[in-house]
């Protein structure tokens, strides 16, 4: 957002003081309040949020709680090796112990919460090759999985002209916005210290002696601490993102119910393309930003032609059950995607006044909600894993 001289008058007037100022509302924003307020409840605590709460990427994703990263797990070794590889799967298999624990419990149905695993597949014998490979090092490190050959795909997902796969057995899928409200119900219950405030689009976070002024067009706020937790929209916020994380469009359909075939999200085409059925029927399905990778990023939340044709296509080669389904909503929504493909949490290197959490790498339900506890433990003293810490970039 940009905002004219003549916008930027008289804000002082209409302002109010805060112990930590939320930039974000989406899983990561809520989960920091959440965090936030069960660890420090004598905070005075306000979210700010530009649209309605998860407007941008949590209300618009596909809803997998998923582990590990953007790649498959032979090529997170083979980045960071077996222990990191390690401690960042299990860090997002923490992430859905506490969902589960703090959120879910026992409102599953009315999140559409589902604990069925993922699966990968492969629909060429190089990519099957890698995930057998992908596969042998997790059970090897005790992970949780499953081998599936061409047959079982087919009976167990209604998934065709597939080589194989494998299941991840610990994932799990949700309605995005019904779990963020359920978030927010949950800190409205219980804590009294956080405030909501929807439609204050951020424009300028400044300092002014030992306090930091967040200004909005509706309101300034007073703080001595800011947490921006706006994934990728970060770097329209701060200089400090604009070489960490980068805005990058998703784009997703939806068909009209179907008997229920499928027993969980999947992966295909080395993760950049994702389906799964709902529980009242529905297949939503996205991906294919490599078709237009000039095109898929920035924050204009447009769909294509050439990508929503690329997702109706998948169906029809794909999945029989709803080739011929009709087609009710398409979308995109704005990921952020670090540059090493983990997320960050810290504060800047400038100013420790101004913390954060972002670069989720389109995982960000599988990874937000443990995201928010850890910044949360940080801002206490409490050290940061290496994998997770801003600091790697410093």
């Amino acid at each position: 957002m940009s905002v004219s001289f003549w916008m930027d008058q008289g804000q002082t007037l209409n302002s109010d003081a805060f112990d930590i100022v939320i930039v974000g509302g989406g899983i990561a924003g809520l989960s920091a309040a959440f965090w936030l307020a069960k660890s420090e409840p004598n905070f005075k605590i306000a979210l700010v949020e530009k649209y309605r709460l998860g407007d941008g990427a949590t209300g618009r994703n596909a809803g997998f709680i998923t582990c590990g990263s953007v790649e498959h797990f032979n090529r997170l070794v083979e980045n960071f090796g077996k222990e990191k590889a390690l401690e960042i799967w299990r860090f997002s298999e923490e992430n859905l112990r506490l969902l589960k624990e703090e959120i879910i419990e026992d409102q599953a149905s009315a999140l559409f919460f589902e604990e069925f695993g993922s699966f990968s597949l492969a629909s060429t014998e190089k990519e099957f090759s890698e995930l057998q490979e992908s596969a042998s090092l997790m059970e090897s490190m005790k992970i949780a999985v499953e081998f599936l050959d061409k047959p079982a795909v087919e009976n167990r997902l209604g998934a065709e002209n597939f080589v194989g796969g494998i299941k991840y057995k610990g994932d799990a899928s949700v309605h995005p916005l019904n779990l963020l409200l359920a978030i927010r119900k949950k800190i409205e219950q219980n804590f009294s210290n956080v405030s909501f405030f929807e439609n204050h689009e951020v424009y300028e976070i400044e300092t002014l002696g030992e306090d930091k002024i967040v200004k909005t067009r509706a309101k300034w706020f007073t703080c001595p601490m800011v947490v921006i937790a706006a994934n990728g929209y970060s770097p329209q916020i701060h200089s400090y993102f604009k070489d960490k994380i980068f805005p990058t469009r998703g784009q997703i359909l939806a068909t009209e119910p179907v008997a229920r075939f499928m027993e969980g999200p999947c992966y295909a085409n080395f993760v950049l393309d994702y389906f799964r059925q709902l529980p009242t029927g529905e297949v939503v399905i996205g991906g294919f930003r490599q078709l237009q990778k000039d095109v898929e990023v920035g924050y204009s939340d447009e769909i294509t032609p050439i990508i929503q044709e690329a997702l109706e296509e998948f169906l029809k080669k794909h999945i029989p059950n709803v080739a011929k389904a009709k087609i009710t909503h398409r979308w995109s929504g704005i990921m952020g995607f670090s540059a090493d493909g983990q997320p960050l949490v810290g504060a800047l290197p400038t100013d420790n006044q101004v913390a954060f959490l972002g670069g989720f790498t389109a995982h960000g339900l599988g990874l937000a909600f443990h995201g928010g506890k850890v910044l949360t433990d940080s801002l206490m003293g409490r050290a940061l894993p290496d994998f997770i810490s801003a600091k790697r970039f410093n």
